[in-house]
């Protein structure tokens, strides 16, 4: 019996006390699931190509990512963290270079939330498992993507099949470089839902 309740609360200290970094965490899934993950008393670090726009008062380009100033000073524990996401030609950010050693490397799970599925999402996911073999072997992995039936909302339908591929891609990719990995298919619009299955498959990994 005093085991048992040695190891529930062990279990409980262990729980707000991960690190997690979230790429592609400016978007409308990225801004709640930081939310929700600092709210239970997690570490989080965002990966994004230009950390001055994304905390910006108000949005400057729609070509990057934003959080906004008033998001971020309701969750000050919030980190941002320029990276390179894989495409040198599309920095604009001046402070990523290191992002490996000071982020990826301290990280209990990375959650790759690069969305468009082009071939930007190939360069970034690639760029993940890359530098995270390299510096975190072992850092859990966790590529999350819409349903296929689903993917027809963010491009024409002549576009689909190849943003199909470019999804298993990135998913094959995990599966044959990560040790620990999970690949999630979500609905696209049901955020809350979305954010909950996403922090117990990092809750159920980790503790």
């Amino acid at each position: 019996m005093m085991l048992v309740l040695f190891l529930l609360l062990l279990s409980a200290s262990r729980v707000g006390a991960f690190n997690i970094v979230i790429a592609g965490g400016t978007g409308e899934l990225g801004r709640a699931l930081s939310s929700s993950l600092v709210n239970d008393g997690q570490e989080v670090t965002i990966l994004c190509r230009n950390a001055f726009l994304a905390s910006s008062p108000f949005r400057v380009s729609s070509d990057f990512g934003w959080l906004g100033k008033s998001f971020l000073e309701k969750h000050p524990s919030i980190k941002l963290r320029d990276w390179d996401g894989g495409d040198l030609l599309d920095i604009v950010g001046q402070d990523w270079i290191g992002w490996q050693e000071d982020t990826l490397a301290r990280a209990d799970a990375v959650v790759n939330l690069v969305g468009g599925f082009t071939q930007q999402r190939e360069m970034a996911t690639e760029r993940l498992v890359r530098e995270s073999l390299r510096v975190n072997p072992n850092v859990l992995q966790v590529t999350v993507g819409p349903l296929d039936d689903e993917l027809g909302m963010f491009a024409p339908v002549v576009a689909k099949p190849l943003k199909i591929a470019r999804l298993q891609k990135c998913e094959d990719l995990v599966k044959l470089n990560c040790v620990n990995f999970e690949c999630m298919r979500l609905e696209a619009n049901r955020i809350e839902q979305g954010c909950e299955k996403i922090k117990q498959v990092i809750y159920n990994h980790l503790t």
